[in-house]
């Protein structure tokens, strides 16, 4: 803060207001549970009503609601648990994205096609001799061995 953010302070002419921090440009995902279409409508019309949604995408099948804009999570969920519907945040990643899908607590009957749970277990060690093993023949590697 410089001299000349002080000023109106100093002068009784301007009222003194708190600056906002505007919030970063994000994506939420929230798991809700939807039954109908009428359910769909509610949290949709509920989050497009919220300050600073950009966009709501809704997939009914997938029980996920996708919010972009410029919003606080919390307030995101907050108004979804508002319309009364059970709402968490989404805790799946990619299937190709993990490492290892299958290892204990990751791997998920309940999760959409093509997910699994976010779980550090699953990410893998890139330091780990496994992981080194899955990479020497990689085709992004460019000391990979050049028989294959």
């Amino acid at each position: 803060m410089g001299f000349l953010d002080n000023i109106p302070e100093c002068f009784g002419a301007y009222s003194t207001k708190i600056k906002k921090k505007r919030m970063p440009k994000q994506t939420v995902n929230i798991r809700v549970k939807m039954d109908c279409e009428g359910c769909v409508r509610k949290v949709s019309d509920a989050l497009e009503d919220l300050e600073g949604v950009e966009s709501v995408d809704v997939n009914k099948k997938q029980q996920r609601v996708t919010v972009t804009g410029y919003v606080d999570p919390e307030e995101v969920l907050k108004e979804v648990n508002n319309t009364g519907k059970k709402a968490d945040v989404w805790p799946f990643v990619p299937y190709n994205l993990v490492t290892f899908p299958y290892v204990r607590e990751a791997y998920d009957i309940k999760a959409p096609t093509g997910f699994v749970r976010n779980v550090p277990q699953a990410l893998g060690d890139p330091k780990s001799p496994e992981m080194k093993l899955m990479t020497f023949f990689n085709d992004d590697n460019p000391n990979a061995c050049s028989v294959m």
